[in-house]
Formats: C-alpha cells, sequence, structure tokens
C-alpha cells in the first residue's frame, strides 16, 4: 500500500494537480462558451462533464508534455524536479498515464451528442501534438491556443446540438489570441534555457519586440471578446467585466516591462484573473436580466 500511494503522489505530480493555473485557463474560455451557449446557465450533465474533461485533458497534456521533453527538463533548473525527469516516472508509465486520462475524458464525451463527440477527435489531436511543436517551430503557443480554443465549438455542439454559430468561432479565435499572448509570458520567463538548449518559441521570435507583439494581441483579444458580446446581445455586466480584463492586461504588460524571468512568470499566472473577470460579466449579465 505505501508504494502504491507513492505512484499516486509521483502521478499527481506528474499531470500537476498541484499547480491547477493550467486548469484554470483551460476552464474560463470553456466555461465562456457553455453561458452563452445556454444563454445563462447550462445543462448540468453537459456543465459537470466538461468541468470533468477540463480536468483530465489537462492533465493528460501535462503527462505528454513531460515525456516529449524528458531529455530537456533535467537540463532546465525550474523543471528537473519534475517526476519524470528526476526518475520517479518512468517515460512508459507517462505515456500510460496520458493515455488512461484520455480515454475517460473520451468516455465521458460519449455521453454528449454526435457532434460534439466527433469535434472531440480534433480535441484529441491537437492536445497529443502540441509538447512536440517546440521542436519544429517558433509558434507552438499558437497551436497551444488552439488546443485549449477547441473547447469552445465542443462546448456550443454539446449545449445546442448544432454547428456552432459564429460567436462561437468568434470566441476560438479570442482564445487561440489570449493563450498565445499567456503562454508568450511563460515563455519569455524560460527564454535563455530555451536559447541554450534549442527549444523555439514566440518569445524567441518576437525577441526584442515581444512587449509590443504581446500588447497588440492583447488588444486584437479584446477586440475578438467586444465582437463576441455584441453578436451574443450581452449587456453592462458583460462590459464591466471585459473592462476588469482589460485592466490586468495593462498590469501584465507593467510586469514584463524589465522581461524579469519571475515577473514575466507572475504576469503568466495573472491571465486566471483575466479570465475569470470575462466569465464573471457573462455570468452577470445572464444572471441579472430582468
Amino acid at each position: 500500500m505505501p508504494h502504491a500511494l507513492e505512484r499516486l503522489k509521483a502521478y499527481a505530480l506528474l499531470v500537476r494537480l498541484h499547480r491547477p493555473i493550467g486548469i484554470y485557463l483551460l476552464l474560463w474560455p470553456t466555461l465562456w462558451a457553455l453561458w452563452v451557449a445556454a444563454e445563462g446557465w447550462p445543462r448540468t450533465d453537459v456543465l459537470l462533464i466538461f468541468v470533468a474533461g477540463v480536468v483530465l485533458m489537462r492533465s493528460a497534456g501535462c503527462a505528454i508534455n513531460d515525456f516529449a521533453d524528458r531529455n530537456i527538463d533535467p537540463h532546465v533548473a525550474r523543471t528537473r524536479e519534475r517526476p519524470l525527469a528526476a526518475g520517479l516516472v518512468s517515460p512508459k508509465e507517462a505515456l500510460g498515464v496520458a493515455l488512461a486520462l484520455c480515454l475517460a475524458a473520451f468516455v465521458l464525451v460519449l455521453f454528449l451528442n454526435r457532434l460534439t463527440i466527433l469535434l472531440s477527435l480534433v480535441a484529441v489531436v491537437l492536445a497529443a501534438s502540441y509538447p512536440f511543436m517546440k521542436r519544429l517551430h517558433y509558434l507552438p503557443q499558437v497551436h497551444l491556443g488552439a488546443a485549449f480554443g477547441w473547447a469552445v465549438p465542443m462546448a456550443f455542439a454539446a449545449q445546442t446540438g448544432e454547428f456552432p454559430p459564429t460567436v462561437a468561432w468568434l470566441m476560438f479565435i479570442a482564445t487561440v489570441l489570449w493563450a498565445t499572448v499567456y503562454d508568450t509570458f511563460y515563455a519569455m520567463a524560460d527564454r535563455e534555457d530555451d536559447l541554450r538548449l534549442g527549444v523555439k518559441s514566440t518569445a524567441i521570435l518576437f525577441g526584442e519586440s515581444d512587449r509590443m507583439i504581446t500588447g497588440v494581441l492583447q488588444l486584437l483579444l479584446l477586440w475578438c471578446l467586444w465582437l463576441v458580446g455584441r453578436e451574443a446581445g450581452l449587456g453592462l455586466w458583460y462590459w464591466l467585466g471585459l473592462a476588469l480584463a482589460a485592466g490586468f492586461a495593462l498590469y501584465q504588460q507593467y510586469l514584463i516591462v524589465e522581461r524579469q524571468p519571475a515577473a514575466c512568470f507572475r504576469a503568466f499566472l495573472n491571465n486566471h484573473w483575466f479570465g475569470a473577470a470575462v466569465f464573471g460579466g457573462v455570468f452577470l449579465d445572464y444572471a441579472l436580466r430582468a
């Protein structure tokens, strides 16, 4: 039994259950989509399935990511204590954990309609391929955005039973832009290690223009979310939530001014509050309607 508990603890660390920021960053756009699709509180079964799916797929993504980075993480101070890098979990175990979590998520999707099941196949491909993109091109952050954003059309399909409308694709684009921004902040914190190890990222691609480009992307993100609000007919509470989110975006730009790794990482973490502000606006707008 003690051995089994040690294995479970190692697996929990592998999938980052002690660091739920990734869950939040995937959860917020999923909740945006469910509430807008339902024009208020979504169906309980759909909500529970998607929340559980978010936890499972983010956890699976962490396991796949560590498998992909098994020869890199031991050489980076921030990641060398991860279970796979530290030798607490084998590569075969990491793949097994990822596969088990993906299968569990797929079983949940089988309780939804056929369109959502078909869309989920794209989600699996995006999630499984993302960790390997940093070796192929300088835009893995965009790939991450597509993987996280695919929850949006899936949520609309699950809630409405129909092909996602224009507002869903606007929200998908917003999520891609958002993930590109916050994962660039994350990559800015690791830029020196990535350059040394030959890992590609938007932080390296943008170079000295990183602050300007992330600022422009944040403006485009806010514009997309403004279009979402207009298309969905949202009102005052949503605009207040969006204004608060804009304030968080400005704060993030302030944090990265000196490009200090710790401050860049704080800017990444602050995006949890950006997503929460947008959801708070959506939730209150529907909840307080006459």
